[in-house]
């Protein structure tokens, strides 16, 4: 609801003079330290019911098919890991599915 309101209030400074003011500089500058925390992947698990991402680390490298299970149990999915990017800043991405036949 902040964020709607300052993303207005921004609209509105900028639709009422045509430069570029202090006061728009200071809306903008809020929405986007309130709002960069939804814009990607979290420090844990990104997804939803088809499947999802989770940073890559090779302290848990045994456990990346367990992380997707307990995920996607939460759908009474199953899961299935589909790429290990071997590097600090990469993922580990994986598929929740239905049927075993079945693999979307």
């Amino acid at each position: 609801m902040g964020r709607k309101l300052l993303v207005a209030l921004g609209l509105v400074l900028a639709a009422g003079s045509g430069a570029i003011t202090g006061a728009m500089i200071a809306t903008m500058t809020s929405v986007m330290a309130t709002g960069g925390g939804f814009a990607g992947p979290g420090p844990g698990i990104t997804g939803n019911d088809t499947g999802g991402i989770f940073p890559y680390s090779p302290a848990i490298e045994g456990s990346y098919q367990q992380i997707a299970e307990d995920y996607c149990a939460r759908w009474a999915r199953l899961a299935k890991v589909t790429s290990i990017h071997r590097k600090y800043g990469d993922y580990v991405s994986f598929i929740c599915y239905d049927r075993l036949e079945r693999i979307h």
